[in-house]
């Protein structure tokens, strides 16, 4: 089944973050029958960035589809390119940031426990 595109909803500083985020959310709550809580393609323009926070019954995994930014994996910053995966446990931290000139896009997928 094709899916069909979702609406793209602006978040501004999101988990404390700079800026906005874009994100689109590429499956509904009913599509993910209480398995996952996002599965989504998120933007980060230039200077912005998803703010550093703790993932409560559930863990978070991002894969970097175009751009650079810094990856910050409980305390630890890491710069993450096209083709990186990221994966936060529960429990732990992690936040990123677009630190490029270019669009930081990724996929997120946020799996409960």
């Amino acid at each position: 089944m094709l899916m069909k595109k979702q609406e793209v909803i602006r978040a501004e500083k999101k988990a404390g973050g700079k800026g906005h985020i874009l994100i689109e959310k590429l499956l509904t709550p009913a599509e993910m029958k209480g398995k996952c809580e996002m599965f989504a393609k998120v933007t980060l323009e230039p200077g912005c960035s998803l703010g550093y926070h703790q993932h409560k019954g559930n863990n978070e995994t991002y894969h970097i589809i175009a751009g650079t930014g810094l990856y910050n994996d409980n305390g630890r910053e890491i710069t993450v390119k096209e083709g990186d995966t990221t994966f936060c446990p529960e429990g732990e931290y992690h936040g990123i940031e677009n630190t490029a000139d270019n669009d930081l896009v990724f996929m997120a997928l946020i799996i409960n426990e």
